[in-house]
């Protein structure tokens, strides 16, 4: 099993769709039982709580599903986790001082780096929280240009546990 997290502020925007995309393509590959897909925040202020209604409303449209429930990533989670994908540069930086080891710091990416047409120099999806309907459609658009990248990484990664 190859396990993916996806990581943002409060596990209730960004995160969680990237994390219902990526699981749609997943499946849609036919890696379902292969590979585990969550998501979590680097903070604690949506614990318990379902994705924001915006993020609903943009992934029903696109035909995606989503059942979701806000957590916090926690440091022992690197154990579990083979790649902790952040959404910007800042969660970036708050999950590799969480890492214990420089392998665990290692695991942790940034989504639009798998975006071969993303800008090198700005790698982060910005946060729709604050803004209108736009910014998550923005951030569905960045994600889903980014997935595939990410789906192949993985696909090479669970080929080479089945060679050696």
């Amino acid at each position: 099993m190859y396990r993916v997290c996806f990581v943002c502020t409060g596990n209730i925007c960004r995160s969680p769709m990237a994390e219902a995309v990526f699981r749609a393509h997943v499946r849609d590959a036919g890696l379902d039982g292969l590979v585990e897909v969550g998501s979590a925040g680097t903070g604690s202020w949506h614990l318990g709580e379902a994705e924001d209604s915006r993020t609903t409303a943009v992934l029903r449209e696109a035909g995606y599903p989503l059942t979701h429930t806000a957590r916090q990533f926690e440091s022992e989670w690197f154990e579990r986790y083979d790649l902790v994908v952040a959404l910007d540069a800042g969660h970036a930086a708050e999950l590799r001082a969480l890492a214990r080891t420089t392998a665990q710091a290692a695991r942790v990416r940034l989504l639009r780096s798998y975006d071969p047409e993303a800008d090198p120099d700005d790698l982060s999806v910005p946060d729709p929280y604050y803004g209108g309907e736009r910014g998550f459609t923005a951030c569905l658009e960045m994600v889903e240009a980014a997935v595939p990248g990410l789906l192949s990484e993985v696909g090479a990664a669970l080929e080479a546990r089945e060679a050696g």
